[in-house]
């Protein structure tokens, strides 16, 4: 069952939803993470059926626990693939080979590709678009009206910010270096008309985003 209200960390590499969290007493009720860059970076989708097989398997050992698994491209030049059609030429084969009772959702960072032909494949799949707050990518409430931005029956988001220009403000993880309260109260207006269609919402935030890292006592 989909938490309704939860509060969500992001430690290493999985997502991890705690429905019910105190300061001494964690129940994890879903765990989730990116697949590995052998697949999405490295082999780019292509001659990776044995190493999809053995992530997949892994992942099952989580059994009611998993959550929705992440395919988190880098952003593709010309020599990878020419255009978007190119990408999902290779992109629907391999969709098709992904187990139906699982969730995923896809990321790219080619800000052109980001166009209702794209949505339209995901939502064919059942996989969720990713939303994503990052330095060159258009923000959600900059497309929404472009096209629906919702491809399954939740959505995944990340704020995720400007690596490489926060990092040359500060090397410093221990205060807010950017104010996103702008950019926070679109995201809020954006997701409650999402939660108004009842789809359920995944989200995280990157220390990048805004760059604030605070320590508790156990």
């Amino acid at each position: 069952m989909w938490p309704t209200k939860s509060k969500i960390v992001r430690k290493h590499c999985l997502l991890i939803v705690f429905p019910h969290y105190s300061h001494r007493n964690i129940t994890v009720e879903m765990l989730s993470t990116t697949f590995p860059q052998e697949i999405t970076h490295k082999r780019m989708i292509k001659d990776c059926d044995d190493e999809l097989k053995t992530f997949l398997m892994t992942m099952e050992t989580l059994g009611d626990k998993l959550g929705p698994l992440l395919f988190q491209f880098g952003k593709f030049d010309k020599y990878a693939f020419k255009s978007l059609d190119d990408f999902l030429a290779r992109l629907i084969p391999f969709l098709k080979k992904l187990p139906k009772e699982q969730k995923f959702a896809v990321e790219i960072r080619n800000r052109n590709w980001l166009v209702p032909k794209f949505a339209d494949v995901l939502r064919e799949h059942g996989i969720a678009l990713t939303l994503i707050d990052q330095g060159w990518m258009p923000r959600p409430w900059e497309m929404k009206d472009q096209f629906d931005l919702i491809t399954s029956d939740f959505t995944y988001v990340r704020w995720l910010g400007d690596r490489k220009g926060i990092e040359e403000k500060t090397t410093t993880w221990d205060k807010v270096i950017v104010d996103r309260q702008g950019d926070l109260s679109e995201w809020v207006s954006l997701l409650k008309k999402v939660q108004e269609r009842r789809i359920m919402i995944l989200a995280f935030a990157n220390n990048h985003y805004a760059l604030c890292r605070r320590r508790h006592k156990a």
